[in-house]
């Protein structure tokens, strides 16, 4: 592909495909994914609230009242929002009594994030979000400009801090408040820059499985928040066992590098070859990299200082560059609000709640094989739109059914659909990173991101439109899926193609590569070949009307 620097491809393919090196480095950014997991989910367990609840009139004594199991069973008129007064009047109730079985304490019971004051509950989840909606553009950016390694790094302190802090705060304004900057730091700068940095650093034929391993990670960190909620009952404790594992990132400033890739693309060759010169000896290389002759040709192609920086309207500058961006966006923003949506459904599933909401983690894993294993023989571009279509009639399909219908039927179709979306929301990550530049990158990432972070930070809210009926919310996910999946159809395949490294690359990469214009294009050649061949042969088929094509 025109534009590529052959003298980058050159220098990070003596580095080979997966060495000790990218390995080492691959390890610690992988902890970024498992932190932004857990950060982005914690309110199931600290701020839940029991499905099953009933109004305590005034003159209730909370501390000294006793629920059971067959206090809800053996009342089944008692209003969960209202009470009668003395007068027969109905009152709107403002204090509850609640089903403590599974939690003991939490946010949402101490702030009665019910009824009427059910949006406090999803306003606190969708703040988090709209943390991360922000941060993913700006940070996103910030690192294509100054780096990944100290956004990186900046985003980890800042997430330890606010993560154990969130735990004391006693208000509920400045709760919300402090959720918007941790989900800024918690899920946005650490999560997408560490991706970044392993997809810029590994070899082609290793970034598919890279990619899915975060995405595992992420849902490992899913699966955390459900194992320490079932440990330890105190939400104010648990929020902050939620928050120090942020402290594992403490040391990557001094272990972890920042991308040759990256340096290379500032002009920054000595820095960029120092690095890899390191990387190959920690691989065992014994190649000795010509520092001088790379910086003299890195000089020839050196840019001006004015042309350096890049920002995301680069990415709606020019025809290509812009349909790509719009698509790619789309496919987050659906995936984001059907994977959420599925997430935050949990706790409506009967049992104990932790379980179910392991198991919803849990879900993700065969997915992720699955793609994993077919993704380099079926490419980016039809797996992708196959797993929307398919998790876009399950949610259709799983709110068609009746309260009398099966129950494992819908659990099933359920899980299906968080089984495909997970797949697919694994794709878009890698699918992103390769469909745009170097210089644009980890800005794509953060925009597409945040994409997906203004669906997730809508999805709690779409979630209450279940008072009107309880199908509207499922429906609404299974169409924007079934959109998604359809558009994605237009967009190149990446599959064994080189990554684009300037702004001209990415204008240029994938140009008039649809899925249906792959298909036409593949007979064309084919038929083509084929007359060559009986040219050669000293015949026409085509011409003598033989050919049956």
């Amino acid at each position: 592909m025109a534009g590529i620097d052959n003298d980058l491809e050159e220098v990070m393919g003596h580095l080979g495909e997966f060495g000790k090196y990218q390995l080492f480095q691959f390890l610690l950014h992988i902890v970024g994914a498992l932190t932004a997991g857990l950060h982005m989910l914690t309110l199931l367990t600290v701020a839940a609230v029991p499905e099953t609840y009933i109004c305590a009139p005034p003159g209730t004594n909370l501390n000294e009242t006793v629920i059971t199991n067959e206090t809800f069973l053996l009342t089944p008129e008692l209003d969960k929002c209202s009470y009668k007064d003395s007068y027969n009047q109905t009152m709107e109730c403002d204090q509850w009594i609640y089903d403590r079985t599974y939690y003991e304490s939490s946010i949402g019971m101490d702030w009665n994030f019910v009824c009427t004051r059910r949006w406090m509950g999803a306003t606190a989840q969708s703040a988090y979000m709209f943390g991360v909606f922000l941060g993913a553009v700006t940070l996103g950016s910030m690192a294509d400009n100054y780096g990944r390694k100290i956004i990186f790094y900046v985003s980890s302190v800042a997430q330890l801090i606010l993560g154990v802090s969130v735990a004391f705060i006693p208000e509920y304004y400045s709760f919300v408040l402090v959720r918007f900057l941790y989900g800024y730091f918690g899920s946005a700068g650490a999560y997408i820059t560490g991706f970044v940095l392993s997809m810029e650093l590994v070899g082609a034929s290793k970034r598919t499985f890279c990619g899915l391993m975060f995405q595992l990670a992420f849902a490992v960190g899913f699966m955390l928040v459900a194992g320490w909620g079932a440990i330890i009952k105190n939400a104010t404790y648990l929020q902050v066992v939620y928050g120090m594992h942020s402290a594992l990132l403490l040391g990557h400033w001094w272990l972890m590098d920042e991308s040759p890739r990256w340096l290379w693309a500032q002009g920054r060759i000595r820095e960029s070859l120092a690095i890899v010169q390191k990387a190959l000896r920690m691989n065992g290389s014994t190649v000795i990299l010509d520092v001088e002759k790379y910086t003299s040709k890195g000089k020839i192609k050196e840019i001006n200082d004015d042309e350096k920086a890049h920002s995301g309207f680069d990415l709606l500058r020019t025809p290509n560059l812009r349909n790509k961006t719009l698509n790619v966006c789309f496919n987050w923003f659906a995936n984001s609000i059907v994977y959420y949506g599925l997430s935050l459904n949990t706790k409506s599933l009967p049992g104990n709640p932790y379980l179910m909401m392991f198991l919803s983690g849990l879900v993700e894993v065969p997915s992720y094989i699955f793609v994993c294993l077919v993704m380099d023989r079926w490419g980016r571009r039809s797996l992708i739109s196959g797993l929307m279509l398919i998790g876009g009639v399950c949610c259709v399909f799983a709110s068609a059914f009746s309260e009398e219908d099966s129950f494992i039927l819908k659990i099933t179709v359920s899980l299906i659909g968080k089984a495909c979306i997970a797949g697919s929301f694994a794709i878009i990550y890698n699918y992103t990173a390769e469909l745009f530049p170097t210089v644009l990158r980890n800005t794509a990432l953060g925009v597409g991101s945040m994409c997906a972070r203004l669906s997730g930070a809508i999805t709690p809210l779409l979630m209450l439109l279940d008072f009107l009926d309880p199908k509207v919310p499922a429906t609404v996910f299974g169409i924007i899926a079934l959109g998604s999946g359809f558009t994605a159809l237009w967009l190149p395949e990446t599959l064994n193609k080189p990554m684009p490294e300037t702004l001209e690359d990415g204008e240029e990469f994938g140009k008039g590569d649809t899925c249906f214009s792959s298909c036409c294009n593949q007979r064309v050649v084919d038929k083509r070949s084929y007359q060559v061949a009986l040219e050669k042969m000293g015949g026409n088929a085509f011409e003598s009307g033989d050919s049956k094509a």
